[in-house]
Formats: C-alpha cells, sequence, structure tokens
C-alpha cells in the first residue's frame, strides 16, 4: 500500500445467511451444501476507496445500508466475504457500547481487556491508566461489574480506551450521540486535538452538520453499495435528497448519483460568477459618501447550483431577501433586519403545511433557521400558491452565507415529508463593518470596557 494512504479498501463485500427458522442451520450443515436453507443478504457489494493518512473522513447512509458493517470489516472484528482492506497502523475503535467488555468484569478489568485487544502491552496501558480514568469520569465504578453502569458510562469508558491507545487511525461508529452534552464536547475537542496531529478519522453520523464540519470527505453508502465519494457538503445534499426521496424516483436518484462517481462542491465556492466585472463587485462593497456601509443588490452573487428535492406536491419560487423598506438586497449589513421571501406552488391538495428556512456557511454548516410550526397550514389545494415570509435579525459576521426553503405536509394521508426543499436557494454577503470588534461566525453584539484597578 502507497505510505500516504491510512486505509485502502478493494471490491469488498460481506454477505450473511439468513435463516428463517433456528433448525435450518443444523439441516444447511447436515446437507452438505447439497442443500441450501439460507437466503442471502449482502450488506456490502464491491466497495472501493482510499483514505489518506490524516484524512477525516465520514460515512452517511440510511438506516441498513451497511455503514457499521463496512467499519467492523476494517477493524477486523468481521471477516469480509471477497476483496480486500489494507489499513496502515494501530486503528482505535468505538463501533458498538460495551463491544469488546466483558460485563462481569470491573470497569479496571475491562481497560486492560479491551486496550490488550486494541494492540497494546501491559507496560503501555498502565502508562496510560491515569488518562484514560481522567477521561472516563467514572470514579469509584471503576472497580465495580461494568454490567452495573449506564450506556454513558459505558461509552465513556470504551471512548478513553479507544483514543488513548494512540491510534494512528481512529474509527467511531455513531457512539458520539450517546451521552450528556458535556461528554460530547468534550469528545468533539478531542477529535480536532487528535486530527489536528494527523490521526486519521472514520466515523459514522446521521448528523450533516457533523460530517461537513468535521470531515475532509465524506462517502454514501446505500443498499451495500457506494454511491459516492466527495467533498462532504454535496455527498450530504446527495444523502438528503436520497432520504427524502419518493419511492418511484428512488432508482432514478440513485443512477443520478451513481454516475456522478467523485462529487464536486455543490455550491462554487469563490462566491462570485468569472464573468462578473470586477469594478462592479467593488462598487457594491464600498461605503457610500458619508462613510456608512451600504446594502445593495449584486446580479453576480448567486449560487453556482441551487439542490431541489423531487417534488411530491409543491414547487418553491422567487426567493430573494428584501430589506424592512421592501428593497431586494443580497449584500447585508450586519445588526439589520431583513425579509426572506419566497412562493410555494402547490401542485396537489395536502395537508398540515409547514415551511421553514435555513442559513449556511460556504462548507455547509448549519447556523440556524425557524419553522412555521405555530403558523401551519391546515390544507392548501392544487393550484394555490403562498408567500412564505421569515423575518430575521442579521448576526453575523462578515462573509458568505446562504439559504435553504423547505415545505413540508402530508399528500393524500401519506407521512410528513418534504413537499419541496432548496438548498443553496440564495446566497448573501455580510458587509465588513470597520467599528465592529466581532470574531468567529455569529456577532453577538459584544462591548468591551477595561478599567484600571487601584493598587
Amino acid at each position: 500500500m502507497c505510505s500516504e494512504l491510512a486505509i485502502s479498501v478493494r471490491m469488498l463485500s460481506k454477505v450473511f445467511q439468513i435463516y428463517e427458522k433456528p433448525r435450518h442451520r443444523l439441516l444447511q450443515m447436515l446437507s452438505r451444501g447439497k442443500r441450501q436453507y439460507f437466503k442471502e443478504y449482502w450488506a456490502l457489494r464491491n466497495v472501493s476507496f482510499d483514505i489518506r493518512m490524516g484524512e477525516t473522513v465520514g460515512i452517511v447512509g440510511r438506516n441498513g445500508s451497511g455503514k457499521s458493517t463496512l467499519l467492523q470489516l476494517i477493524c477486523g472484528t468481521l471477516n469480509p466475504s471477497d476483496g480486500k482492506i489494507v489499513a496502515d497502523g494501530r486503528i482505535g475503535a468505538l463501533l458498538e457500547l460495551g463491544s469488546g467488555f466483558n460485563p462481569e468484569f470491573t470497569g479496571r478489568e475491562n481497560v486492560y481487556l479491551y486496550a490488550a485487544v486494541l494492540g497494546m502491552t501491559r507496560g503501555e496501558i498502565e502508562e496510560k491508566l491515569a488518562d484514560i480514568l481522567a477521561f472516563a469520569e467514572i470514579g469509584d465504578f471503576i472497580d465495580q461489574p461494568v454490567k452495573t453502569y449506564s450506556s454513558g458510562m459505558m461509552v465513556r469508558l470504551a471512548f478513553s480506551v479507544a483514543i488513548n491507545v494512540d491510534p494512528r487511525i481512529l474509527v467511531v461508529d455513531e457512539a458520539l450521540a450517546v451521552g450528556d452534552e458535556r461528554f460530547q464536547r468534550k469528545c468533539f475537542a478531542k477529535i480536532h486535538a487528535m486530527r489536528d496531529i494527523g490521526t486519521t478519522i472514520l466515523f459514522v453520523s446521521h448528523s450533516g452538520g457533523m460530517i461537513v464540519e468535521l470531515c475532509d470527505r465524506a462517502i454514501l453508502i446505500e443498499a451495500g453499495e457506494k454511491l459516492a465519494i466527495g467533498e462532504p457538503k454535496a455527498i450530504v445534499n446527495a444523502y438528503q435528497q436520497l432520504l427524502y426521496a419518493p419511492a418511484q424516483d428512488y432508482e432514478k436518484l440513485k443512477q443520478i448519483i451513481r454516475s456522478t462517481c467523485e462529487l464536486r462542491p455543490a455550491v462554487d465556492i469563490a462566491t462570485e460568477s468569472s464573468d462578473a466585472p470586477q469594478q462592479l463587485i467593488t462598487e457594491v462593497n464600498r461605503p457610500d459618501a458619508s462613510g456608512l456601509d451600504v446594502e445593495d443588490f449584486n446580479p453576480y452573487l448567486v449560487p453556482a447550483e441551487v439542490v431541489r428535492y423531487v417534488s411530491q406536491g409543491a414547487s418553491i419560487s422567487g426567493q430573494a431577501i428584501f430589506t424592512a423598506d421592501g428593497r431586494k438586497v443580497n449584500t447585508l449589513l450586519s445588526g439589520r433586519w431583513y425579509r426572506y421571501l419566497y412562493n410555494v406552488t402547490f401542485t396537489k391538495p395536502a395537508q398540515n403545511i409547514r415551511f421553514g428556512m435555513l442559513v449556511k456557511t460556504t462548507s455547509g454548516l448549519e447556523l440556524g433557521g425557524a419553522a412555521s410550526a405555530r403558523k401551519m397550514l391546515d390544507s392548501a389545494s392544487a393550484g394555490d400558491t403562498y408567500c412564505v415570509e421569515f423575518r430575521f435579525h442579521c448576526l453575523l459576521a462578515p462573509g458568505i452565507y446562504f439559504l435553504n426553503a423547505g415545505v413540508t405536509g402530508s399528500v393524500e394521508n401519506s407521512e410528513e415529508t418534504y413537499l419541496d426543499r432548496l438548498v443553496d436557494a440564495a446566497m448573501f454577503r455580510v458587509q465588513a463593518n470597520s467599528a465592529s470588534i466581532a470574531t468567529g461566525t455569529i456577532d453577538f453584539e459584544c462591548d468591551v470596557n477595561v478599567a484600571k484597578l487601584k493598587a
């Protein structure tokens, strides 16, 4: 394997034998292959990809798509039916709650057992024991049987062992969803620190925001197949489209995603069209004669691509941002109020309707938004058009941001789903304010005072 690769997966497949009745296992063994008493279930089929040293890669896909099976194969807890996996370096794995733990052993005994399974010597374990116990925060329970632990205590201990074996590769399967907020924040801080020192990280998550925030690349798995691998924002968009696709469009959408292979960013982060006259852009961003920043509309400040979900009864159009006095703008000033409007035309009768908006960064990180839970429409008829308005206070630091638009509801007494959704429906820039002292993404309108204390 190339020295720059941490993990190389080639034509990996895993098939399970599914028996309808327990006695069929015995009959299968006695038949010596002359008759088949089981059905084959292909959890993975012909999956190939490479992960470079120091990369953080997320895996997304609906439940039952094969994500956890893939991680177990990489970690060696399952054997592949076909294909090859090569991993370069010690793997720290957190796959399932308490996997590798003996419930009759104490927490301390399980630390030694689990760390030994991960490849540490007894001397290395004793050297790291204080760090493991400090991070887990189990307290006196460390000398009690693990079967008495809560799920949160167990995952704290397992995670602490996994990250303290000094792995070159860290594999995590949705375990960060367990535990209180304080522990989750502690885990994320540790993962960031491990990533900064060059640890390769591979993890499964259903959180699109987490994938976008943490990952360099992402992989979309569906029905045991690797549909796409690429930039996290594009992969998450594809996954969400697939998740909410109606049954009749499912295979068609899969084919579109599959044919794309290496998905490119859904939005051109350069933010302006290359055809835009530079003079115009400069003029849009400069202060007016009074020295104050100005709000304006730049016709070249548009998303390179708007991702639309498959329509299931409605169509969104006309999305735009306006000032309080009705001027259309996409160059905003921090601290002012704006109106985000879009139209929704219903193509089918719908019930229990809600509308939503979402603000994201250029990397796809979700900053926040709103849904009209308290102003739900009971119903709408085919042909009805509504204008949706969200009023928002722009408290963002200078930069480029994107807006989503969505409408949910039920059609023909079906479950509530997206009737239409636009990802990166609109794009806007927040102007730099020379008087602002804000840092980061959100402007909290902080004020600073410094006073000298008397000696």
